[in-house]
């Protein structure tokens, strides 16, 4: 068992603990359908400067649902970043370094429950 499948373990396994199952897969449902959500109106907004705001907004609406939304969020981010890191396109090793860094912020600031529209874009439309 490699390192980061142990860590998803072990939360699965801490946040379903202190609740029943059925509670804690209805969050992470819930959670999972929240990231989905921040990351289609990322895509459809195609706004320039509102990445971290979809970051934050997505993990923050997870987290809400409770522990199962925070799991989900924190699975999903861990999948998705080994994904998509690699294809990123016109950046260097250090641009990309640097840009998860700023995504991991926002993704802390969201579910952590603090406001995710300090990330957002003043004139992003009122939609998002």
């Amino acid at each position: 068992m490699n390192l980061s499948t142990g860590i998803i373990f072990c939360f699965l396994i801490l946040g379903v603990s202190s609740q029943g199952w059925g509670t804690f897969l209805r969050e992470a449902g819930q959670g999972a359908k929240d990231m989905w959500r921040a990351y289609r109106d990322m895509k459809e907004a195609n706004y320039k400067g509102a990445d971290k705001y979809f970051h934050a907004r997505g993990n923050y609406d997870a987290a809400q649902r409770g522990p199962g939304g925070v799991w989900a969020a924190e699975v999903i981010r861990e999948a998705l970043q080994g994904i998509t890191d690699p294809l990123f396109k016109g950046m260097t090793r250090d641009q990309v370094r640097e840009d998860t860094k700023a995504d991991q912020f926002a993704n802390e600031w969201g579910q952590s429950g603090k406001d995710p529209n300090h990330f957002g874009p003043a004139d992003l439309p009122d939609k998002y």
